[in-house]
């Protein structure tokens, strides 16, 4: 297998020749930058949101605890899981707290759902990312319960993809964080694109999208 590894490498390296690093590489012309105003760049994030099906409400800080309660409450959910580093003052009343020390799956799949922070959201795809971070968890919170409520900072939206990857390069090389992307509840379709929720994770999403300055 070695041999014939070499050999297609060998055959490779010589069809690219001289060929610097430079010219291998495409051109990068595409959108950087995003152009919104924050105003509208909350805005835009919301509407995407919304296409997934998912919910999405704007909240002020100090209303955060009493939203979240809320939307466990119009969900039925009673009993949620929590990562041990969220905030205290996103803490509901009416709401039962478990937090992961870690779980197992089991356990994990008998609670009403979860509740986390994020990383940052991208507006124009409207995607929620995670990545392990103290008021966000490891990935199986937010694969196995069926509802996940997700705080979003307004400080945290950023417009387009590339925005998003600086960030999130440096988390990875750093700290060697996994990633998730969350863009809707978890959905998938077979080959009649008949639409299938909760395959892959929770079937309900609810993003709540925090606006510091609002008491």
């Amino acid at each position: 297998m070695n041999g014939s590894r070499e050999l297609i490498l060998g055959r490779v390296r010589d069809a690219l020749g001289d060929a610097g690093e430079a010219e291998a590489l495409p051109p990068r012309a595409y959108r950087r930058q995003g152009t919104l105003e924050p105003a509208a760049r909350i805005e835009l994030l919301c509407e995407r949101i919304g296409d997934y099906q998912a919910q999405v409400r704007r909240v002020g800080a100090a209303e955060l605890a009493v939203a979240i309660g809320e939307a466990f409450a119009a969900e039925g959910a009673a009993r949620v899981c929590v990562p041990g580093g969220i905030p205290p003052q996103w803490r509901p009343e009416g709401v039962e707290l478990v937090v992961d020390a870690p779980l197992t799956l089991e356990e994990l799949d008998g609670v009403d759902g979860v509740l986390t922070g994020c990383t940052l959201a991208i507006a124009e795809t409207g995607t929620i990312v995670l990545s392990a971070g103290p008021a966000e968890g490891r990935r199986a919170l937010t694969l196995v319960p069926d509802l996940h409520v997700c705080v979003v900072g307004e400080d945290q939206v950023v417009e387009t993809v590339p925005e998003a990857m600086a960030p999130l390069a440096k988390l990875v090389r750093a700290e060697r964080r996994p990633i998730t992307f969350i863009s809707g509840p978890s959905a998938t379709s077979d080959i009649e694109l008949s639409r299938v929720e909760g395959v892959h994770g929770p079937r309900r999403l609810i993003v709540l999208i925090v606006n510091k300055e609002l008491q």
